[in-house]
């Protein structure tokens, strides 16, 4: 096969006549999802509709309350943007991923409460013990998803659930022990967030992350396993998503300036969730933007700002789920603008075979011809019977016999 004339864009195209958009798909599996290159102009006008609405709700809480937005009004702003956005890159790595994490708030929770508890040992001394056990934590979730191929959203409920009955046992708030104020550092903690935020949706939107990362999305069945790559992938995403949640949890303590309440924190996921569905990241798996975490979370809190500067009663429970309505839209926007175009891609159709057809074709000669075209004449005489035939008899042959 032959690359010897070139195409309309001036890429070189085979003499077959095979589309070179086809040679770039052929080697996708599409087992693992449709091949081709996933569409970015509906994340980016999202996102544009997003840093709009930011700098809309911004203005509104600069004329509402000015001393917000400078001195110790904006660090204490960028912490608690800091740890929304810790808790939003959980949600939103467990949704790329197609396990949704619902465990994250209860964890952040829980983390709370054991830094305030032990934050008179010392930062590292406190913080240590809670990672390790998150750590676990998210292993032994993502060995019952991937293990038992079970939904992760059920799996991280049950999780929730044990973490809910650790956070019961202290019938009243608890005192933040310690002094480490993350205020100090807040300008360096939103920069560290942001560019996180920003590397990781530039990294997702290169093809090959795109497609590892949504390995377990399900493409058929969703009760069939996705592979062992698929689940290395998810078990990862289940591990650090928790892991994210507890340091989540100790910005929560560290900036909370008062006692630390034992509540379930499952208001804490629906928000987390909401605002990584409100940055564009698909519900399915697979799909996200680049700016849109960081730009969901900046218009989260500042909604939650300017809603206290207000004086308007307003719950996590409340601007969660109007997230939570906005992201579903945006979730079938995005599934439905932003897959590989029509027409750019191989389709995956089933050979003869059972293989999957990826484009390639070969010329084949024609087949020879192995049986007649018609059937041979039959003749009208009567067969001869072979029973009559002389060395069938059984008497004694006659000297007339014609065979003697």
């Amino acid at each position: 096969m032959g690359y010897d004339e070139p195409g309309r864009d001036g890429s070189l195209e085979p003499s077959s006549g095979v589309p070179a958009s086809v040679l770039e798909n052929v080697f996708d599996d599409p087992a693992h999802g449709e091949p081709g290159r996933d569409r970015i102009a509906v994340h980016l006008l999202w996102e544009a509709l997003l840093l709009i609405a930011v700098g809309v709700v911004g203005y509104l809480l600069w004329r509402e309350s000015p001393a917000t937005l400078r001195g110790s009004g904006l660090r204490s702003l960028l912490v608690a943007a800091v740890t929304l956005g810790l808790l939003a890159l959980a949600a939103g790595l467990s949704l790329r991923t197609s396990v949704v994490n619902l465990a994250i708030g209860p964890v952040a929770v829980a983390a709370a409460l054991h830094v305030a508890e032990q934050g008179d040992r010392g930062v590292v001394n406190a913080v240590a013990p809670a990672a390790a056990v998150a750590a676990l934590g998210g292993l032994a979730l993502a060995l019952a998803v991937v293990v038992l191929h079970v939904p992760a959203w059920a799996a991280s409920l049950a999780g929730a659930a044990g973490v809910i009955v650790y956070i019961e046992q202290r019938s009243a708030p608890v005192l933040v022990q310690g002094e480490y104020d993350p205020s100090s550092g807040a300008t360096q903690l939103f920069a560290g967030f942001a560019a996180v935020a920003v590397l990781g949706g530039l990294l997702g939107a290169t093809r090959p992350v795109r497609r590892l990362i949504g390995r377990f999305r399900p493409v058929a069945d969703p009760a069939r396993r996705r592979g062992a790559v698929a689940a290395f992938v998810a078990a990862g995403a289940l591990i650090g998503s928790t892991v994210l949640a507890m340091l989540a949890g100790v910005l929560m303590a560290a900036g909370a300036g008062g006692p630390v309440a034992p509540t379930p924190g499952l208001d804490w996921t629906v928000l987390a969730v909401g605002a990584a569905l409100l940055a564009g990241t698909s519900g399915y798996g697979r799909r996200g933007g680049v700016f849109g975490t960081l730009l969901a979370v900046c218009l989260v809190t500042l909604v939650l700002t300017y809603a206290q500067a207000r004086g308007w009663t307003v719950s996590r429970w409340a601007v969660g789920g109007a997230a939570l309505g906005v992201g579903l839209v945006v979730t079938r926007l995005v599934e439905a603008y932003g897959r590989p175009a029509a027409g750019s891609t191989a389709e995956p159709a089933p050979g003869g075979d059972g293989r999957i057809s990826t484009g390639w074709t070969m010329t084949r000669s024609d087949p020879a011809d192995t049986w007649p075209p018609t059937l041979p004449t039959q003749t009208t005489e009567s067969p001869a019977d072979p029973w009559s035939s002389p060395q069938w008899d059984t008497g004694p042959r006659r000297w007339d016999d014609g065979g003697r």
